[in-house]
């Protein structure tokens, strides 16, 4: 039995492609599925709860694998907003550039971004973990309550505005802190941290050459003295 599933987005409408994904494809005996000429169409793969490789096979719209759980999608191309929105479990892999909003609210799993992800990646995440291969843009893990984000490029500004128990890891250049956000002294498990997460995510990168921000907890509590001025 051929247990690889090929779908035509030239042929058929994305919601004919995520039924089967959802109601055919758990009782069924397949271990991958490919899906050709996405052609920038939006929610591909979304809502997936089984174990399953997922390979996208050209540049992909909106929220591609969105709330994945416990599948392995791969993009082969650059992605729209929020990819792997509300992920959690299983790795959603981009293999080219990601929009805005990457992996927002991400509650586990793990999200790879091969190359540059835009404004705010890692928005509000909650548990999962991201590794970006290039750089990140303005307010990325803006509210980032916990998990850890890795980025081996550049850092925009803002970077973790808000932060809470998330961490973040930069390789580049920081062009600034947001609110509540500061850097701290990397020590040996966070080297062990960023190496293991460069590992799971296929990326070569030394890991001693990272900074880590995390947050200052000055935010935690209402202060009237400060005039809402932070």
């Amino acid at each position: 039995m051929d247990r690889v599933k090929q779908f035509d987005l030239a042929e058929l409408s994305v919601r004919e492609v995520n039924r089967f994904l959802h109601h055919e494809l758990p009782t069924g005996n397949f271990e991958q599925v490919e899906i050709l000429n996405p052609d920038g169409s939006h929610s591909i793969a979304a809502g997936l709860d089984c174990d399953i490789a997922v390979d996208i096979r050209g540049n992909a719209g909106y929220f591609i694998a969105g709330m994945n759980k416990r599948a392995s999608v791969t993009v082969h191309g650059n992605v729209g907003w929020s990819v792997a929105e509300n992920i959690m479990s299983g790795v959603v892999r981009v293999k080219g550039h990601a929009s805005e909003c990457a992996a927002a609210s991400g509650h586990g799993g793990l999200v790879v971004i091969e190359g540059d992800a835009s404004l705010r990646c890692g928005i509000s995440m909650k548990g999962c973990d991201i590794v970006v291969g290039g750089s990140v843009g303005q307010f990325s893990a803006f509210m980032a309550q916990a998990g850890t984000l890795v980025v081996c490029g550049d850092a925009g500004a803002h970077l973790g505005d808000s932060l809470y128990e998330a961490t973040i890891y930069v390789g580049g250049k920081i062009d600034s802190l947001g609110a509540d956000a500061r850097e701290e002294e990397m020590t040996p498990s966070d080297h062990e941290r960023v190496a293991h997460l460069l590992s799971a995510a296929e990326i070569d990168q030394d890991a001693k050459r990272f900074k880590r921000v995390a947050s200052a907890r000055s935010l935690y509590h209402w202060n009237s003295d400060v005039h809402q001025e932070y």
